[in-house]
């Protein structure tokens, strides 16, 4: 009896030591990264919408790019959908289930995806259905993978960004050909494309940066 109350004891502790490590990693990233990152995603995004847009921020965190986004174009109108919404969301956010999105077609004139295909485990579907609800374009975020290298970086980013708020991590990065091929699937034509986007300063960026980013425009 004391041997097991001994091994739940010693879960209990990892358990707790866990979480103050995951809780110290959140707040860390939160000021080494999260404030620039947001910025510049907010900055690149906006200046792709089209004027009076309406959008659609699919697993919309909390907010915070939205509303950025918001912010800087009183023109453009947000609206956030997450399977676990957070309290204290920056934008109106409602619930979904991660596959269906609880809209009628062409809804949206933008569906905005910033960095969440890559936790999906299909990422035509998910993209499919955004082409539903959208009246004419769809703007995503996401990585790009082209080697094992490029590969290992970016599992380590989405663990510490992701792991500590209980995001579900699949690691389902996809290269330039494979983007492209989805694309066509789910009859999107390239707008536009880039791979540069400077969400981190030197040195960091010379490890995290490398083209493992894009932006991209995607008309119906």
């Amino acid at each position: 009896m004391k041997e097991q109350t001994d091994r739940v004891s010693r879960r209990e502790m990892n358990s707790h030591s866990d979480s103050r490590l995951l809780s110290w990693i959140a707040k860390g990233h939160r000021w080494l990264v999260f404030a620039r990152r947001v910025r510049v995603l907010a900055e690149m995004l906006s200046a792709l919408l089209p004027e009076n847009a309406s959008v659609l921020d699919i697993g919309c965190g909390d907010g915070t790019v939205g509303a950025l986004i918001a912010g800087s174009r009183p023109d453009v109108r947000v609206q956030g959908i997450e399977v676990k919404p957070r309290s204290g969301c920056r934008i109106p956010c409602r619930e979904f289930d991660g596959t269906n999105l609880p809209f009628t077609d062409g809804s949206f004139d933008v569906c905005m995806f910033v960095d969440v295909l890559h936790h999906t485990s299909d990422v035509k579907a998910l993209l499919r259905e955004a082409v539903r609800v959208s009246r004419s374009f769809i703007l995503l975020k996401d990585h790009l993978r082209e080697n094992a290298r490029d590969g290992a970086t970016l599992r380590l980013m989405d663990w510490v960004g992701n792991r500590p708020h209980g995001v579900r991590l699949t690691y389902n990065y996809q290269s330039r050909e494979e983007w492209s091929e989805h694309f066509a699937a789910c009859g999107l034509k390239e707008q536009s494309w880039s791979s540069d986007v400077p969400l981190y300063q030197a040195p960091a960026s010379w490890i995290v940066g490398r083209r493992l980013h894009l932006i991209a425009l995607l008309r119906k």
